[in-house]
């Protein structure tokens, strides 16, 4: 090799190694001077509203920059407003992060009318918690467990959001599959509706994860007005041992499939972060990094522990294989879940 050619190699050797370095600390600055958006689709008050702002008082720390991080509610057709909002109009720059139901994963399958996003093309940062859903009634009721009240079949009117939400396809999916006496009354525009609804007798019902449970209705179960009787999930919460599941209840294969899938599509996915399609791809990851990172901050878990907020984390990674998993159920499965779910 030549004095001429080895100058030139360690010449371009020196370009690429200083020029990554370039590129990604022209990205860490990016967020300088910046204002992130949280957009949540629900109203203040809720689940969805407590997690959101609670991880936005803190997550901005740990993006380079320092970006100002706000919460923005957009709520409506239980989130779905937001989530085509996220999708068709937000700029794709890694300043606005979505946060609405996950269930809408599934009803994108079942066509609902009103979808207007692709569940594939966003760019997933996390979920903070994998939810496990709970039913509860009204102590007004006089009924004191499940097996009391399938066996009077009162029909209790329960609070929903929309479908797509936990509030609603579980109550339909158990009223389908083990007969649960059950009026669904939707269209509320989060579960804090419900709850101030709950509250003056207009309903008497809700199915409602148990990490916003235990945060935001903790006076309705404090005073006993809140009584739990069903878990609708794969496995005994830890917190209830005893408390029966919906799953006990199925008489059939098909049963237990369907309750399955809605409890799944309900835990894992059910609270999503993403971003818009097309965002650069190290701003995802430099987000994504972010989230986890604020997942596992000392000052955050403290807040959340205090909020009654459950923090058990999945980064985007994980995340976007779940929704896959979703996008991929079985067609006659589907079908069954559409005719029940629609």
């Amino acid at each position: 090799m030549t004095k001429f050619s080895r100058v030139l190699l360690l010449l371009c050797i020196w370009i690429i190694g200083s020029g990554a370095p370039q590129a990604a600390h022209a990205q860490s600055n990016f967020f300088e001077g910046k204002t992130i958006r949280l957009i949540v689709g629900f109203t203040a008050g809720g689940g969805y509203d407590a997690y959101t702002r609670t991880i936005g008082r803190h997550m901005g720390k740990h993006i380079s920059g320092n970006p100002a991080i706000i919460v923005e509610n957009m709520p409506g057709a239980g989130s779905m407003i937001s989530a085509n909002y996220i999708y068709k109009a937000a700029k794709p720059d890694g300043l606005t992060i979505g946060h609405f139901i996950g269930g809408l994963f599934l009803q994108q399958l079942l066509g609902k009318p009103g979808i207007e996003f692709d569940a594939a093309k966003f760019n997933y940062v996390g979920v903070p918690a994998q939810d496990n859903f709970v039913l509860g009634i009204a102590k007004s009721t006089g009924i004191v467990d499940v097996d009391s009240w399938l066996a009077s079949k009162q029909i209790i009117k329960f609070g929903g959001v929309a479908s797509g939400s936990g509030s609603d396809d579980i109550p339909n999916i158990l009223k389908a599959t083990i007969g649960l006496p059950i009026q669904l009354v939707s269209g509320y525009k989060g579960t804090a509706d419900v709850r101030l609804a709950f509250n003056s007798g207009e309903v008497s019902g809700l199915s409602n994860s148990w990490e916003s449970t235990k945060s935001t209705w903790r006076k309705e179960l404090e005073t006993g007005e809140l009584k739990l009787v069903l878990q609708a999930t794969l496995k005994p919460h830890p917190e209830f041992p005893k408390l029966p599941m919906a799953l006990n209840y199925a008489k059939t294969e098909e049963a237990k499939r369907l309750i399955s899938t809605v409890a799944r599509v309900h835990g894992p996915t059910v609270r999503p972060y993403v971003l818009p399609p097309g965002t650069p791809k190290d701003r995802v990851q430099l987000i994504r990094k972010a989230f986890m990172d604020t997942m596992n901050d000392p000052e955050f878990l403290a807040e959340a522990k205090k909020a009654n907020l459950d923090i058990n984390a999945d980064d985007g990674a994980a995340l976007e294989q779940n929704v896959k998993e979703i996008l991929k159920l079985d067609p006659a499965l589907v079908a069954k879940l559409k005719e029940i779910l629609k």
